[in-house]
């Protein structure tokens, strides 16, 4: 347990510091100190405040020893807690309501930061819903929990043959960008006074003080709902619409796809730059047509010049994804892993039977075990894991170290959705989004990961948001 040292000193500054500690530091666990303010949200520069402005935090923390990694950022969550959100309440103030105890929740788990994930569905859905999912932390409330970095919009322009379990009824094939707008509101996938000359320069978070609805009018005018959207780009003129999507600041993933991998390098050279649950639900590995995976093996040029090769989700839930088939994935493109849960609203939930929206109809998603699958299918129907549980199942397959375990839910996706030096880092001026971890090793590797001396296990102690301690194990 960590011993805490409280001030004297009557003055209270609202600065913590967090010793006997290593942090999250690149590639490296280092023993050192972190400063953080509850005032400004921020970590601190130690030696600034410390011997040029002869400041003194008002409580000392003792960590015993434990890891500081930055706060979890979540890239593709459907729902959890017995909430979805791909769908309409009939008094969508309770949407709101449902959404801020999802978020408390969430938090616990180490997830500070997420994008909400927006399924295949029905236009009037995803224009009643995308105003409250947009970006959600500018009033800077940390016991609010996680905060939405927008929304992630998982179709409806997807291929009918790679669907999932998506309604193909519902999907869609854009000709033109009003295609788009039509689907989702113009005001959640292009900014006002928008004249598509140079990207704009969205913030990170938005307003959200009003405290019954997170509804657009709370934003600040230039953030978008809208963060992410996952697109079958050999669909209709998807691949020239890219760039008129990069240009609004939303980030372009290739997913539920039957690219080949001359058109998944088109998309890539058009501007997408992540790919979604990377081999579901897409065309397979051929050694004559690789596909969408072909391109995290295409040659980087040097930097400034050329592409890059895009980033990609990965579920290691141990049952989307075979443990070989996660370790060719790392080591196919290490520095562009990013680790997604893909859960849906049974995350939290016992065994049962439980409906989904999905376009129009009843349908049902069982819940058996770590196992979802639509009702009268058999098709997996997401996850009901947790972000940490992919964590220790990555670790402990890949061969990756723990700071390279961690990186890939902090500082890689970070980086891809462009909040790098905000989120996902523990440098100064960073937001002061924290997981204290503890390490424990059990008897067996768990889900056949083939190692023999036990699994080791990372599990969430603390999680601080804004520099205020808002989760203790």
């Amino acid at each position: 347990m960590p011993s805490a040292v409280r001030s004297a000193s009557p003055r209270r500054n609202g600065i913590t510091k967090l010793t006997n500690c290593r942090l999250l530091r690149g590639d490296e666990l280092l023993w050192d100190d972190v400063w953080v303010s509850s005032i400004t949200g921020k970590i601190i520069r130690s030696q600034s405040a410390f011997y040029e402005e002869l400041i003194m935090p008002d409580e000392v923390v003792d960590l015993g020893g434990r890891i500081v990694s930055p706060g979890f950022i979540e890239c593709q969550l459907n729902g959890a807690y017995g909430f979805n959100f791909s769908t309409v309440a009939d008094d969508m103030a309770q949407y709101g309501k449902q959404l801020r105890d999802l978020n408390k929740k969430l938090a616990h788990t180490g997830v500070t930061s997420y994008l909400p994930t927006v399924t295949s569905q029905r236009s009037d859905l995803y224009k009643k819903v995308l105003p409250y999912l947009g970006p959600s932390g500018a009033s800077r409330r940390a016991h609010d929990g996680a905060e939405s970095l927008g929304a992630h919009v998982e179709g409806p322009f997807l291929n009918p043959t790679k669907n999932g379990i998506h309604n193909t009824s519902t999907m869609r094939v854009a000709s033109s960008f009003s295609d788009l707008e039509d689907t989702y509101g113009a005001a959640n996938i292009t900014p006002p006074s928008f004249s598509g000359s140079q990207s704009p320069s969205f913030s990170s978070v938005s307003d959200s003080s009003d405290d019954t609805s997170l509804a657009s009018s709370s934003r600040n005018p230039s953030d978008l709902p809208i963060k992410k959207i996952t697109v079958a780009p050999e669909l209709g003129a998807m691949t020239s619409l890219i760039p008129e999507l990069t240009a609004r600041g939303i980030i372009v993933s290739i997913g539920h796809s039957e690219a080949t991998y001359e058109q998944a390098s088109t998309a890539v050279s058009a501007g997408a730059t992540m790919i979604t649950h990377l081999f579901n639900a897409m065309r397979p590995l051929h050694h004559r047509n690789p596909g969408v995976f072909g391109v995290l093996g295409a040659a980087e040029t040097a930097a400034g010049r050329g592409r890059r090769r895009p980033c990609f989700g990965l579920i290691a839930d141990g049952i989307h994804l075979h443990p070989a088939t996660v370790k060719i994935a790392w080591h196919a493109h290490p520095a562009g892993l990013v680790l997604v849960t893909d859960a849906m609203h049974m995350v939290g939930l016992p065994d049962g039977r439980y409906p989904w929206t999905n376009g129009e109809g009843e349908h049902y998603i069982v819940k058996k075990g770590g196992v979802l699958e639509l009702e009268g299918t058999g098709v997996i129907a997401g996850s009901s894991t947790t972000l940490i549980e992919c964590i220790n199942n990555f670790l402990n397959w890949s061969g990756a170290t723990i700071p390279q375990a961690l990186t890939t839910v902090t500082a890689t996706p970070a980086a891809m959705l462009g909040v790098q030096g905000v989120k996902g880092t523990l440098d100064a001026g960073a937001d002061a989004d924290l997981v204290v971890l503890s390490e424990m090793v059990s008897s067996n590797d768990g889900n056949g990961g083939g190692g023999g001396g036990g699994r080791q296990e990372l599990v969430v102690d603390e999680v601080w948001k804004f520099g205020v301690k808002i989760f203790e194990r």
